[in-house]
């Protein structure tokens, strides 16, 4: 699961942190642990618009479905 993952990457900064480890090793902790964070961050997301704010059950037009797919691809470029 993403959040046992996350939660295992921050465990590894925190333990970087208190034992002093190098700067450049403790940023890419940082940058792995932000990158986890953002893919978990666009799969809610992504599902929050298919399934919440289009209703699936009463079949959204095609220009709904595009705008869906349009900002969902937004998000995923903003929080690459």
């Amino acid at each position: 699961m993403r959040a046992r993952r996350i939660r295992g990457q921050v465990e590894a900064l925190e333990r970087a942190l208190t034992e002093e480890q190098d700067c450049g090793d403790i940023l890419r902790l940082i940058t792995s642990a932000r990158g986890a964070m953002n893919s978990l961050m666009v799969e809610l997301l992504e599902d929050q618009i298919r399934y919440h704010v289009l209703d699936p059950d009463r079949k959204p037009s095609s220009q709904q479905a595009e705008a869906a797919d349009g900002l969902v691809e937004t998000i995923k470029s903003y929080l690459k």
